[in-house]
Formats: structure tokens, C-alpha cells, sequence
């Protein structure tokens, strides 16, 4: 027998033993003929290709050679009878792996012995099959180059698939990758992505170092993702071990892509600088395809990482902006503030100056035509001879009353206007009330003798308050100047002092004409010219309840007026806290 025979051995022959190899191409033969079952495993019972054995799997049908494909999708190569249940069975099973299956990888080589009935040239020209041979050629040699061929055709398709898998994920994932705007999403998205091209769990880290050297850590580098054994380096940074270290010192050191046993170091640098570096552990010996894969999918990386620093630079410079934007409106805003403020002040001060001086034109009008009379009287009385001295000294007494009523007024409008002024500062202190309320009845006794008026003080106890005492004497001068000036010749003025739970009431009662709805309406404006007349002849600039008002206020309290109505008099009470809690103004 010569070794180019192909040798079958029946089947109560011994079948040679199989060498064990650690993986193995998977072989089909599908034949109805035991014998040729037989004859191929003991022909190809040690063979080895790039020292990768084969696992051989029989069926003895078309019908199980159908079930065999469906089961086994990994198969590299079928030894594949044409006759079997019929004529065409072989040809049929191909239809069905080709066209039913879309299995393009799987190398076919059709065996018939009977040619005559499947001319080769017309069933390779319409089927997909790798090779054709008749049993009776097909030797022990011939059947191992057929193999060998068909093996070498299906490892080349199996790379070629698996390259066109690897663009297709490096393609995607570099679509993913660019939409990623933060460093740690993009370097934790890298890691999956290679262990997903690599068909592979792996465990790394990936690292980050600026064009200066710097990062988090104080070996220069940031550790920016990590996966596996390593991910708890990014939630809970710890030193590197000494070997990991090395491996990542190294790699910066000398800028290039490392494949070690079981571990992959990836190194990269953007074109802003920055360096990266990645280090996968992975359970398998990366291919060369793998490699080259990986490689691809590195050089569309840098990319990647420069836009996100670009996006978190350019996220931070808006953030910046936004912040001085919003400073600069608040300085704006706080501009306008003060530019309304000062304009409100102006409008104030203009409408203060025209009231005045309105004021002035007609409260001063009157004793400055008195004063010029009586200057015209004295005039014509020196011309007369003898000169009558009496009559000059009566005119001039005359003179003196309006210039002083005048002086009396200008001092008052002064001081009004003094205290009608908002930047009022209290100085508070703790105030006997009922002593300052004696103290300026006091001094306004004889003003309310002089129109025969009786003033009075009720006062159960002593009451204590935190109040400013000059201020608050102001606003209880104006009410009980008030109450004289309005009330009748010979009518009582009443100043009563009640204490109740938190504050104090003081009120001032008269028995003048009291007040009208209009009146209680525009009682405490500025200017403002009440119905009722001063009793006596008095003046009025207006401002008084203003003011006193104003000061009540700053006190935290406020002031009420009460009248039933003309002819009823008017009650005026002033509600303070004991403890002051006034707003305050700049000192005075």
C-alpha cells in the first residue's frame, strides 16, 4: 500500500489514537459510506496546522448533516458526499448552507464516486463549493493538501471577518466616543470599547499627562478610568503598584504601543499635548488582527480626547464668562440702584425748593407789605415839621412784630426742612417717657397760657423705652404745638400716656375743629393746608405731622390721627415698641 493511497479500515478495525491538542479546527465529513468515515480519521488523525489539530464530526446523511451545521456554526471545513439519499443530496445540503444559512466561511470540498452524475465544471460554476474530488483520486497526500488549503482559505476569511467586525465596532464606538463631553465618560467608554473589539473582559487602567508632565497624582498623571480589578482607582485613588507603576512609567517613557504576555500597553498623544496611556489585562494573546485593530482604534482616539478637553475648556471659559456677566450686571444693577436713588433724591430736593420757595412768595408776602406800609409812614411822618417822634416810635413797634413773626418763620422752615431730610440716624438710649413728656409740656406751658388753654399730663406710672430723646422730642413738639395752635382760646389740651404688652401709646387730645375725611387723607403729606384755621392767627409751613411722622417711623412705630369729625377736635396717638426696632439711616 503506498502512502498516496487513501486507506480505509473496516469497521471492526482499530481507530488510531488522536493526538490532544489544545484547540482545534472543526471538520465535518458527511458521507453515507462508514468505510470513508473511517479512512479520513485515520489519514488525519495527527495532523496539525500552524500547531492546531482538528476535531472531526461525523454524519452519515444529508438529513444529519443538516442537523450537524445548525448545531455546529463554527465549522472550518466539510468533507461532503454528493449521493446520498438521492442523487442531489450533497448539492442540496450546500443550497441550504449557502442560501438557507448565509454561511459564506465554511470551506466545502464535494467527495462523489460516482462524477459522472455532477459534472465538476457545472457544480462549480452553480454552487459555492471550495473543491471538488472523486473519491477514487482523493489519496492520503491529496486529502491533506485539500485540507490544508481549505483551512488556510477559511483562517484567512475568519481574519477577514473579523477585521471587517472590528471597523464596524471602531466605527461606532468612535461615533459614541466624540459624543462624549467629559473626560472620565470618554475614558471609561475606551475601555469598553477595546474589550468589545477584543471580544474580551479586560481589567485596566487608562491615564492621563499633560503636555507639562502634570496631573492629579504626584507622579505626573492622572488616573482618569479603570475597569475590573482596577475601577476602584478612580472612586478611591490609591498609589499604583510598583508593577503597575512600571509598566505605566515605562510606556511615557517610550511612547509607543507594547503587546506583552497577557497585557496590552496603549500609548497615544493628542495634538493638544497630552499624553495617554492604557494598560489591558486580558485572559487571551492578542492576534495580529487584534493588534492591528487596535492600533486602528487608537489613532482615531486622540481626536476624541482633544475634543473633550477642547468642550471642558471651552465649558469652563463659559462659566467664567457667565460668572463675569453676572458680576457685571450685579455692579450694573447696583449703579442704577444707586442712579435712581440719587435722582429720587434731586426730585426731591427740586420739589422741596419749589414748595418753598412757593411758600415763601406767599407766607412772606403779607408782612413784607406790612413792613414796606409802615416804611412809607415813616417816611412821610421825618418830612413833617416838627418831626412827631411818638408817631415814628409807634410805626416802628409796628415794623419790629411782622420782621420778627418772619424771622420766627425762616427759623422754622430751616428746621423743618433740617428734619425732613431722610438720612436721619437714631442714637437710641434708654428714655424716661413720661419725664420727656412733663419736660416739653413744660415748655410749652406758656404758649398754651397765652390762649388761655389749660395743658395736662396723664401718666399712671413711670415708662422706660429705647428710644432716640432729641428726635422724640421733635415729633411730640409738633403735635403739642398743634394741638395750641389748633385748639380753642381757652380749651383743653390733653397728653396721656398709656403702657400696654410690648409698647406704649401716647396720645394728644384737643377740643379744636377736629378734621374732615378730606383732611384725615393728606394729614401727615408735606405742605399740606388743612380745612381747619389756627385759632390764634398762627403760621404753618405744613410739615410738621410730616416730620413727626417720619421720626415715629424710624422708631419702628407709627402715628394715627382721630377725629369724629368737625367741631368733634382731633386726637393724634403715637404707638411706640419698648425696645427699639427702627430702620436707621447714615448719621446725620
Amino acid at each position: 500500500m503506498s502512502s498516496d493511497e487513501l486507506v480505509v479500515f473496516l469497521d471492526d478495525g482499530e481507530e488510531p489514537p488522536v493526538s490532544p491538542v489544545e484547540r482545534a479546527w472543526k471538520v465535518a465529513i458527511i458521507d453515507d459510506e462508514p468505510a470513508v468515515h473511517d479512512g479520513t480519521r485515520f489519514a488525519l488523525y495527527d495532523y496539525s496546522l500552524n500547531g492546531q489539530g482538528i476535531e472531526i464530526i461525523s454524519a452519515h446523511s444529508a438529513e444529519e448533516g443538516r442537523r450537524l451545521v445548525l448545531q455546529h456554526p463554527d465549522l472550518a471545513v466539510i468533507l461532503l458526499d454528493v449521493v446520498m439519499e438521492t442523487d442531489s443530496a450533497g448539492l442540496d445540503l450546500v443550497d441550504f448552507i449557502r442560501n438557507t444559512l448565509k454561511n459564506d466561511m465554511v470551506r466545502i470540498i464535494l467527495r462523489t464516486g460516482q462524477p459522472g452524475q455532477a459534472p465538476e465544471r457545472r457544480v462549480i460554476v452553480d454552487y459555492d463549493i471550495n473543491d471538488y474530488k472523486a473519491k477514487t483520486e482523493l489519496t492520503a497526500d491529496k486529502l491533506f493538501t485539500a485540507l490544508t488549503a481549505a483551512l488556510r482559505s477559511y483562517q484567512q476569511l475568519q481574519r477577514m471577518e473579523e477585521t471587517r467586525r472590528g471597523l464596524e465596532i471602531i466605527i461606532d464606538a468612535a461615533a459614541r466616543l466624540f459624543n462624549h463631553t467629559s473626560m472620565q465618560q470618554l475614558a471609561e467608554g475606551v475601555l469598553t470599547q477595546i474589550g468589545s473589539l477584543l471580544k474580551v473582559d479586560c481589567a485596566g487602567i487608562l491615564v492621563l499627562r499633560d503636555s507639562q508632565g502634570q496631573g492629579a497624582r504626584g507622579d505626573g498623571y492622572a488616573v482618569i478610568a479603570g475597569s475590573g480589578v482596577y475601577r476602584d482607582l478612580v472612586v478611591d485613588p490609591k498609589p499604583l503598584s510598583a508593577d503597575l507603576k512600571s509598566v505605566v512609567d515605562q510606556a511615557f517613557q517610550v511612547g509607543r504601543h507594547q503587546f506583552l504576555d497577557r497585557r496590552s500597553v496603549l500609548y497615544l498623544r493628542t495634538g493638544s499635548g497630552r499624553e495617554v496611556v492604557a494598560v489591558l489585562e486580558a485572559e487571551k494573546d492578542l492576534s495580529d488582527t487584534d493588534r492591528a485593530l487596535v492600533e486602528v482604534f487608537c489613532g482615531k482616539l486622540a481626536i476624541a480626547f482633544d475634543n473633550v478637553i477642547l468642550y471642558e475648556q471651552i465649558a469652563e471659559a463659559n462659566r467664567t464668562l457667565e460668572r463675569r456677566v453676572a458680576e457685571r450686571t450685579r455692579d450694573l444693577t447696583a449703579a442704577n440702584e444707586r442712579l435712581a436713588l440719587q435722582r429720587e433724591i434731586l426730585k426731591r430736593a427740586n420739589s422741596f425748593k419749589s414748595d418753598i420757595l412757593g411758600m415763601v412768595a406767599h407766607d412772606l408776602k403779607n408782612p413784607i407789605s406790612v413792613i414796606l406800609g409802615r416804611a412809607e409812614i415813616i417816611a412821610e411822618l421825618i418830612d413833617r415839621d416838627p418831626v412827631p417822634a411818638d408817631m415814628i416810635r409807634n410805626q416802628l413797634t409796628r415794623i419790629v412784630e411782622p420782621a420778627q413773626s418772619m424771622t420766627r418763620m425762616i427759623e422754622q422752615l430751616l428746621k423743618d426742612a433740617m428734619n425732613d431730610q431722610l438720612d436721619v440716624r437714631l442714637r437710641p438710649d434708654t428714655v424716661d417717657l413720661v419725664a420727656l413728656v412733663e419736660d416739653v409740656v413744660e415748655d410749652y406751658r406758656p404758649m398754651a397760657q397765652r390762649k388761655q388753654q389749660t395743658l395736662t399730663v396723664e401718666a399712671a406710672s413711670p415708662v422706660r423705652v429705647e428710644a432716640d430723646p432729641d428726635r422724640l422730642r421733635e415729633a411730640l413738639e409738633n403735635l403739642i404745638s398743634n394741638a395750641i395752635k389748633y385748639g380753642p382760646i381757652g380749651g383743653p389740651v390733653l397728653v396721656r400716656l398709656e403702657a400696654g404688652g410690648d409698647e406704649v401709646r401716647l396720645s394728644v387730645i384737643d377740643r379744636g375743629p377736629g378734621l374732615s375725611p378730606e383732611d384725615l387723607g393728606r394729614l401727615f403729606g408735606r405742605f399740606q393746608r388743612l380745612s381747619a384755621k389756627p385759632t390764634g392767627g398762627e403760621g404753618s409751613t405744613g410739615l410738621g405731622l410730616s416730620i413727626a411722622k417720619h421720626i415715629v417711623a424710624l422708631h419702628g412705630g407709627k402715628i394715627q390721627a382721630y377725629s369724629a369729625g368737625p367741631g368733634q377736635g382731633t386726637t393724634f396717638a403715637i404707638h411706640l415698641p419698648l425696645r427699639a426696632r427702627g430702620e436707621k439711616g447714615p448719621e446725620a
